[in-house]
């Protein structure tokens, strides 16, 4: 995670791109510092560095920082402790065996009835982040943001060192934390993560469309580049290229050493983080993983399961494959059929 944030250097820039002075050495430094600030548009912990661990989250292996108490995943991704843990365990079951009684999160991931409930600290500096990027969000698909009353399961926006958030409803009470210099478009990007987006780069076709260059990356944090296929989930996308537009997709310059990018197009050119609005891949992500149409204008329809996609659906990630849920088992060292029960513990189907 960074030192610094970028966050708070448009000042900074405005004086740079006004002067009319020759570039020093130290004025050049600086320049290399705020490229490599301005690479992390939401980070977590922006001050602070973890300790890197491997864990097993969902039934795969990750590298995680720890910091403050939190997994830290990609920058700005928090991990539930109750879905973390450091050796691999039984998440799936044979036909007619008793379940562990201790055992990982059993949330499902999605929001039930595309409703979203939510409560903002009072404490929050600039509150229309939060109920802006919420307006975003309801008029661009067909989810709903309603302000929580006594409801269980919440996002919970408040102040903290960085932007963070959660992936999916984990239960309980989940954070969004905005540090003073996270924008309404950095809120709009969290509540992406609270919905169920994990970020662009990420994604298993990546390859066909940027490059990383991996010298330039910071010590220690290379895990931030895998993609979701070097975690072993190697499913088709949403949208069929990588969307350079995404507000999911995360900077040339992130996580850079040297001020050099990290991360650029097939033909070396560099690119920005968008961060006014939701683009079409996005919706069509949300869309598909919520049903219904954008606007949230009319009734949202049933959800459908995409044949190829990846869910962590109650602990556990699952391919859908033939309108089914299969499951790579490493007791077995193969593929195997799963079913969930209605006490939402998975089972092998034969």
């Amino acid at each position: 995670m960074r030192r610094l944030n970028l966050l708070y250097l448009l000042p900074a820039l405005a004086i740079l791109s006004c002067s009319k002075d020759s570039i020093t050495p130290d004025t050049e430094e600086q320049l290399i510092e705020t490229k490599e600030l301005s690479a992390n548009v939401e980070v977590a912990y922006p001050q602070d560095f973890g300790l890197l661990s491997d864990v097993y989250f969902a039934g795969k292996k990750i590298t995680v920082e720890e910091i403050d108490g939190d997994y830290v995943y990609e920058g700005d991704i928090l991990l539930p402790s109750n879905m973390i843990t450091s050796q691999d365990v039984k998440l799936v079951y044979e036909i007619g065996e008793e379940p562990q009684e201790k055992s990982v999160g059993r949330t499902s991931g999605r929001w039930p009835n595309n409703t979203v409930y939510y409560s903002i600290d009072n404490n929050l500096s600039d509150k229309n982040r939060a109920t802006d990027a919420i307006k975003h969000w309801e008029s661009n698909t067909s989810l709903k943001f309603v302000q929580r009353t006594s409801q269980s399961n919440y996002i919970y926006f408040t102040t903290g060192s960085g932007c963070s958030s959660y992936v999916g409803m984990i239960g309980g009470k989940q954070n969004i934390t905005l540090a003073p210099g996270c924008s309404t478009g950095n809120t709009i990007h969290e509540i992406g993560h609270a919905v169920g987006l994990w970020h662009e780069q990420s994604r298993v076709d990546r390859d066909k469309h940027i490059k990383i260059n991996y010298s330039n990356i910071q010590s220690g944090r290379e895990h931030n580049f895998k993609t979701y296929a070097d975690s072993g989930s190697d499913g088709d996308e949403f949208t069929s290229n990588l969307d350079f537009g995404s507000i999911m997709l995360y900077s040339s310059y992130s996580f850079s050493s040297n001020g050099q990018p990290t991360i650029v197009k097939l033909d070396g050119s560099t690119f920005n983080a968008q961060r006014n609005a939701l683009s079409a891949g996005d919706k069509t992500g949300i869309n598909a993983m919520y049903g219904g149409s954008t606007g949230g204008t009319t009734e949202p329809t049933a959800p459908e399961y995409i044949n190829g996609e990846y869910y962590v659906i109650y602990g556990l990630t699952v391919l859908r494959h033939n309108d089914e849920w299969w499951y790579y088992s490493r007791t077995y060292s193969m593929w195997r059929e799963v079913e969930l029960k209605s006490n939402n513990r998975w089972y092998y189907a034969r």
